[in-house]
């Protein structure tokens, strides 16, 4: 046998060994326990893992067997996608030495798991809210809980109208209908100078750009006072 034929002979493919990283794989589903994330079956672990396989393939030794080195990337894909989808969020009482099962600790005042530990407290004040949105909400209480969450969200078309109300009494109509210009109906710096009849004396500058500057500068400032004293968020 030639050299040259002993090169390509040493040249396997990655669809041609793709039966027997498939069956590595699925060997190892086992090692697969997150079935709680929903968006994540073991399907999609397959793949992954088979793309994985499939960039490193020019690393692999053709001298070699193939299953050891499939069974280490295999072994490691799993670990790491078991890791970013769980582990880095899970609460430290899982491998905790005072854990007693469910939510009990030994070492707490009142036996629950909680900021009296500063392992706990230390994950809730950076990972908790991580490992929250990890966790699936059944499809069937899903509007009930939706329903039942406290939210933050604002009205911002309501709190608008608000504002501008707020802010025709207290400008003058010209200064008003600047403001709507200025903000809401996209008119230009100049347009709105020459709206208000500035002028301009100084070369190469627009028409009251100083002016307008000021103006912009007493509508923010107006617009802050109104929102700390009046009911508008």
């Amino acid at each position: 046998m030639t050299s040259n034929e002993m090169a390509k002979k040493a040249k396997i493919t990655f669809e041609e060994k793709l039966p027997i990283i498939e069956n590595e794989i699925r060997k190892r589903k086992n090692k697969w326990q997150l079935n709680i994330l929903k968006w994540l079956s073991f399907e999609d672990v397959e793949q992954i893992i088979k793309i994985h396989i499939h960039k490193k393939w020019h690393m692999w030794d053709q001298s070699k067997a193939l299953e050891p080195w499939v069974s280490r990337i295999i072994s490691n894909q799993i670990r790491n996608l078991v890791r970013n989808n769980y582990t880095n969020y899970v609460r430290p009482c899982a491998s905790c030495v005072h854990n007693l099962g469910d939510d009990y600790c030994a070492i707490s005042k009142n036996g629950l798991q909680g900021k009296d530990c500063s392992l706990y407290a230390a994950w809730d004040k950076s990972k908790k809210h991580g490992y929250n949105i990890k966790l699936p909400l059944e499809l069937e209480h899903h509007s009930r809980e939706v329903e039942n969450m406290q939210t933050n969200s604002i009205d911002f078309d309501e709190a608008i109208l608000l504002l501008n109300d707020e802010m025709k009494k207290v400008l003058s109509v010209n200064y008003y209908k600047a403001y709507c210009m200025l903000f809401f109906e996209k008119k230009t710096d100049e347009e709105v100078a020459i709206f208000l009849g500035y002028r301009s004396n100084e070369k190469n500058r627009k028409i009251g750009y100083k002016q307008i500057k000021n103006l912009k500068k007493l509508f923010r400032d107006k617009a802050v006072e109104i929102l700390k004293n009046k009911d508008i968020l």
